[in-house]
């Protein structure tokens, strides 16, 4: 065994004042491995085709809706 082996690895985090408690010790590991871990992927990459497709409007070339009186009759139209 080389000396390098046997001795401990140095503590991350030393209490430096006070006497914290196992759970507040806790807490505060939970919080230093949040702000460690790597960020989030990006953005939502937002609602499938398959979902989009259900909205008025969404087919890719189609008029989209538009509103007003009586416009329940066009959109029963072919188009």
């Amino acid at each position: 065994m080389d000396a390098d082996e046997s001795t401990p690895p140095e503590p991350a985090l030393r209490v430096v004042r006070g006497a914290p408690t196992a759970e507040e010790l806790a807490a505060l590991v939970a919080v230093l491995a949040q702000a460690a871990a790597p960020a989030s992927p990006g953005p939502f990459p937002g609602p499938s085709r398959w979902v989009r497709s259900a909205r008025p409007g969404a087919v890719t070339g189609a008029m989209p809706a538009t509103r007003g009186p009586h416009q329940w009759r066009a959109s029963a139209l072919l188009r």
